[in-house]
């Protein structure tokens, strides 16, 4: 059977990250299988729903080098949702309810008061036909609830949490359908992992219990609706959590927009979240089919996935280190050429940082004031200054011998004098950059007298 996973995100917001960790683990398991990876726009929820947030979502699995296979839109397949949900009504899985919001909240009140589960007490399959008749002739339309079977353990194994058992009497019928007529998450779900072959669901361990009910319904569907169908296998990994420990706000808010600010390769945000929560070590890989023949969800833990910003820093950095020219050129300075990246790229955490890098090739520059002693050093320096392969080489060599100079008071005066900083990248490759004339120009003017 040919493997087939889904990434289904609402368009009511942007992706944030524990999203985007969802949509790559999802699409690096249909890789390794050679399998299909769908995405899947769930858009029944048409107030709030919104073309931009859809473009968005496209936008940034773009940008992280996940690319669907295909894609699906549940507000194109309303008549489906239509034909199971009468299927189901035909089979006795679904009832009306005509509780308001504020009703239902009293209940589960009373119900915390007793000590009991805040779970719906099934007061809707008391009502006769005559009542249901009596509340609809007063106006009040129904919503609809998928009616659980109490008489076994709901049971399935997890493929990261292992053996999972729910006694279904603890859990409430859930809502599928409110009394405008719209739908909820739970039953076009269902039906779309069913009617699109979803051979396997990944999510966060929050769906566990929308799981156990979900397993009911596909079995339910599976018998009045989809008889060749199979239900999917399921998996639920450990969410993130901030450095402080607990699950942050800020993650639900941090975005592929906010590491595209912060200037962060996609490489880097992707080998972090391909391993963040398993056993396996977290490394700057940029290839994906080393990530992808790597990912196996036995490797996957139960403890929460800390998702560390420091750590993005640190692989941005192994990530650019590893890049080629020809990866980066059309983002770098029009006159950077391979030799300037090579020389530079070594130094930089985040790509942005070149072009402060690159100034040290073609100026302005500011020289500190030195003191007399390197002053008259940095004269000879000028004057010893001859053009070859190997300028810096050449250079320091003949000033070590005429002066006598060695370790820091050789190198830091004349890196100074050359680059105005402390440090930076290795001057053996940056002097050849500078060029001859700019490099002599720069030295006669440390040596010239202290700037008032």
């Amino acid at each position: 059977m040919t493997t087939i996973t889904r990434f289904a995100p609402s368009p009511t917001g942007h992706l944030h990250v524990g999203n985007s960790r969802t949509a790559l683990h999802n699409w690096l398991l249909a890789r390794q299988a050679g399998g299909k990876f769908i995405l899947r726009i769930d858009d029944t929820d048409a107030q709030r729903s919104r073309e931009e947030y859809v473009d968005g979502i496209r936008k940034d699995l773009a940008w992280l080098g996940i690319e669907p296979d295909a894609e699906e839109r549940q507000s194109l397949r309303l008549e489906k949702y239509e034909a199971a949900f009468e299927a189901l009504k035909q089979a006795g899985r679904v009832y009306p309810a005509y509780e308001t919001a504020q009703e239902l909240e009293l209940k589960r009140k009373i119900r915390l008061g007793r000590g009991l589960p805040p779970i719906y007490d099934r007061a809707a399959l008391d009502l006769s036909a005559e009542d249901r008749a009596a509340k609809e002739a007063e106006g009040i339309a129904p919503h609809w609830r998928f009616k659980l079977d109490h008489d076994e353990a709901i049971r399935w194994d997890d493929g990261i949490r292992g053996a999972q058992k729910f006694d279904p009497s603890q859990l409430s019928d859930p809502v599928v359908r409110r009394a405008d007529g719209s739908w909820l998450y739970m039953l076009p779900s269902a039906v779309d992992d069913l009617d699109m072959g979803i051979t396997d669901v990944l999510r966060g361990e929050d769906h566990v219990s929308n799981t156990a009910v979900q397993i009911q319904m596909f079995t339910a569907l599976i018998a009045a609706a989809y008889p060749n169908s199979e239900m999917p296998r399921f998996a639920h990994e450990a969410l993130l959590v901030g450095n402080e420990g607990k699950l942050s706000k800020r993650l639900g808010s941090l975005g592929c927009d906010a590491f595209r600010e912060r200037d962060i390769e996609p490489e880097a945000i992707v080998a972090l979240l391909a391993r963040l929560g398993t056993s396996r070590p977290v490394e700057a890989i940029a290839d994906r089919g080393e990530l992808v023949a790597s990912f196996d969800l036995s490797t996957f833990g139960r403890a929460p996935a800390r998702f560390d910003e420091s750590e993005l820093d640190r692989l941005n950095a192994a990530i650019l280190h590893q890049m080629d020219f020809a990866e980066v050129e059309g983002r770098l300075p029009d006159e950077m050429d391979a030799a300037g990246w090579h020389a530079v790229r070594p130094n930089i955490t985040h790509l942005k940082e070149v072009r402060d890098w690159w100034q040290l090739v073609t100026g302005p520059i500011d020289q500190p004031d030195f003191e007399a002693e390197d002053r008259a050093f940095l004269g000879d320096a000028a004057a010893a200054l001859t053009w070859s392969e190997t300028p810096w080489q050449d250079l320091t060599a003949r000033l070590k011998e005429s002066t006598g100079r060695k370790g820091k008071a050789l190198f830091l005066p004349l890196r100074q004098a050359l680059t105005g900083k402390d440090h930076g990248p290795e001057m053996k490759e940056l002097l050849p950059l500078i060029g001859e004339e700019k490099a002599r120009e720069r030295l006669e003017r440390s040596a010239a007298s202290p700037r008032s």
